[in-house]
């Protein structure tokens, strides 16, 4: 769904800390030498690798070549980042409070983007369980709409299941307002272990214009990428 174009539908409903620390010298040892700087660098050096390891315990995330093809613009992939996606809020709002989530933006030079956002629970149980009610909030999400402004039409197309990892689902989700904004949205859904993945794809148009086997690929590829 194109920002530009949604600004009184989908995009208009989406309503750190630093952290200092300070290294404090320790006395010299009994042979006179200045330990300090060893306990500096180990210090740094166990920062690191506790950093280190928290990323690679992070699933990776598709990158831009990964996406659907356009036509006539090349993807440019964002930096992962902590949270949730502008994008994204709306539909699963109900669900985001408790889980910890990163995301990423890929773009076009036209109005076509995508996000992928990934949460990692504590149990196979507790991902199954989200992965159920982010299924739910996309089927949901055509009457969230139309409640939420008269104004648009929405209407939804279940894609079906993948067979990948512990499974994934597709959809796609069309807004059309009284002013004659037109939008085709793709959704997925998909699990493997504790990480749950939802990927959304976007651009004016309608289901006819909405690359549905691409898509179904790139889903396939954000599941298996997760472990």
């Amino acid at each position: 769904m194109s920002k530009r174009t949604r600004a009184a539908s989908l995009t208009t409903f989406v309503a750190a800390s630093v952290a200092f620390g300070a290294v404090l010298a320790g006395p010299a040892d009994a042979t006179g030498k200045d330990t300090s700087a060893s306990k500096h660098t180990s210090t740094n050096a166990s920062a690191k690798e506790m950093k280190a390891t928290k990323a690679s315990a992070w699933p990776k995330f598709l990158s831009a070549s990964q996406l659907p093809p356009h036509p006539s613009s090349s993807w440019t992939a964002g930096k992962v980042t902590d949270g949730v996606p502008d994008e994204l809020r709306f539909c699963i709002q109900d669900t985001l409070p408790g889980y910890d989530s990163r995301y990423r933006d890929f773009r076009t030079d036209l109005e076509t983007n995508a996000q992928q956002l990934t949460f990692v629970v504590g149990s196979n149980a507790k991902a199954k369980a989200l992965a159920t009610r982010l299924n739910k909030d996309i089927r949901a999400c055509v009457t969230r709409i139309e409640q939420s402004d008269p104004e648009t039409e929405a209407a939804l197309k279940d894609y079906g299941k993948l067979s990948v990892e512990e499974g994934a689902h597709a959809y796609g989700l069309h807004t059309e307002t009284s002013w004659g904004a037109t939008d085709i949205n793709l959704y997925s859904v998909g699990r493997d272990g504790r990480a749950v993945t939802l990927v959304r794809w976007a651009q004016m148009g309608d289901f006819s214009d909405a690359p549905v086997k691409a898509f179904k690929k790139t889903t396939t590829t954000a599941v298996n990428k997760l472990y």
